[in-house]
């Protein structure tokens, strides 16, 4: 897998399971790559379709193979509520640089619940070479071209 960095644009959700009895859920997202995890706002009263337009860049390296976005209800008195979660593969992005807002599948206990949308683009890491890690001229060929030919 190439290394680089990641830029998600976390749109929104529809369809997303409503937890709370009385009120509407107040949806916020955590988003995965490997070791690193970074949270969206909370979408306060929002309900099953909330929207973020929120945009979060991760660092990739070697071996990353899949964004995880886990949905959540906040609440304020007990515990918050896991919603569902969407696994993004990375490797079609990876090889399109980026992919336009889409809607993946938001899954809890191997049912569908829902759909979240995020756009995504890659942007591959530079590795600049040294000048000292340059290829050196052969010695079979000249450094400079001949004046005359002969």
């Amino acid at each position: 897998m190439p290394e680089g960095t990641i830029q998600v644009l976390l749109v929104g959700a529809k369809g997303l399971e409503n937890t709370d009895f009385f009120n509407n859920i107040d949806p916020f997202v955590l988003l995965a790559c490997r070791s690193q995890e970074q949270r969206s706002s909370v979408a306060s009263g929002q309900g099953s379709e909330p929207e973020w337009n929120e945009t979060f860049v991760f660092t990739i390296s070697e071996g990353t193979s899949e964004l995880v976005l886990k949905i959540m209800d906040q609440d304020t008195i007990t515990d918050d509520d896991y919603l569902g979660k969407a696994s993004i593969p990375l490797e079609p992005l990876f090889i399109e640089g980026n992919l336009p807002a889409t809607a993946y599948n938001v899954v809890k206990d191997e049912e569908y619940r829902g759909e979240i949308r995020v756009g995504l683009s890659f942007t591959p890491e530079c590795k600049y070479v040294s000048s000292k890690d340059r290829a050196k001229p052969s010695p079979a060929l000249p450094e400079k071209p001949p004046d005359k030919l002969e």
